[in-house]
């Protein structure tokens, strides 16, 4: 009979799975009793926490699904969906108290998963309730807070004001929170670099429930939370921008090529586009197409551009 080897290093394995599997049941539960203790005492409504059991959860979970191969994933053990900074504390007193997880989650465009998706038994901070914007037009700055998304920035911007503008993305569905934090690039960025370069302050709290802002958190983290990712260091509740003057009159356009056209264009473009004039972006999209009348497959390259002028500035540019 042929012996069995290392029998003990099989039975190690069993044993540990079954503790992780236990625990991680056990870790939900004391962590949900955690927080709802938290909130009573705060006077907050547990109606913001979200179990898999609850009937939103699953929303919540795929609101905006950019990956559908994450469209299935492990989720959280929970969602919170705060609407004040002390529900914020909760949970991150109770993630640190009993050494569970924590992410945040602000516009949902997460293409890697970060917020949603954890080998390890996790919990969602979802922001998306945080969605208030001040801006304040003379001294051409505003507050944003996380879960506002772009879309709604630049919509409040432009009933404040036919001139201020600020350099981010061009998704309107887009969050704050990661955008800004991520670095965030946009059809400005050319001119007016990237959103997390007008960043000018910020309201964090950090692991140990601290509400800080630029001058309390220190100038080392202030620096890692515009490009660093925000969650890595905390959770960042609002951030504070300084805004862009533009024209009144800007221009955009589309140019679609195809077949060789489209090959000479984008080897062209690669010899001229960081040397145009500054105010001019121009993005190149390549895809595949059919041409008639054929159906043969070949290449379209698209430039989607912004001037931040008049045309009648830009056709000169583009000879």
């Amino acid at each position: 009979m042929r012996k069995m080897k290392y029998p003990f290093i099989t039975i190690f394995v069993f044993f540990a799975n079954l503790l992780f599997f236990g625990d991680s049941s056990n870790l939900h539960k004391d962590f949900h009793e955690c927080l709802t203790d938290q909130f009573e005492r705060s006077n907050s409504a547990t109606d913001v926490i979200y179990t898999p059991q609850n009937s939103t959860y699953t929303s919540l979970l795929h609101e905006q699904p950019q990956n559908l191969r994450l469209q299935f994933p492990e989720g959280p053990n929970l969602i919170v969906t705060p609407y004040h900074e002390s529900e914020v504390l909760a949970a991150i007193y109770c993630s640190k108290k009993l050494g569970m997880q924590i992410r945040g989650r602000s516009g949902g465009h997460d293409y890697e998963g970060l917020s949603f998706t954890s080998e390890i038994p996790f919990v969602m901070v979802n922001m998306r309730n945080f969605r208030s914007i001040s801006i304040d037009s003379d001294n051409k700055t505003a507050w944003v807070q996380v879960g506002a998304t772009l879309g709604q920035l630049y919509h409040t911007l432009a009933k404040k004001s036919k001139t201020l503008a600020f350099p981010a993305g061009v998704y309107p569905t887009v969050g704050v929170g990661g955008h800004f934090s991520g670095g965030g690039y946009g059809m400005m960025s050319r001119k007016d670099a990237l959103a997390a370069d007008h960043i000018i302050d910020a309201k964090l709290i950090n692991a140990d429930g601290k509400i800080l802002g630029r001058r309390t958190m220190g100038e080392d983290l202030f620096w890692a939370i515009r490009g660093g990712g925000g969650t890595s260091f905390g959770i960042v509740v609002e951030f504070k921008v300084s805004l862009v003057t533009v024209l009144e009159t800007v221009t955009v356009f589309n140019v679609t090529r195809t077949s060789e056209t489209a090959t000479q264009l984008v080897h062209r473009w690669q010899y001229i586009a960081d040397k145009a004039d500054e105010n001019l972006l121009m993005r190149l999209f390549l895809t595949h197409v059919r041409s008639p009348p054929m159906g043969n497959v070949t290449i379209a390259a698209s430039f989607t551009s912004l001037y931040l002028g008049p045309i009648s500035d830009l056709l000169p540019l583009m000879k």
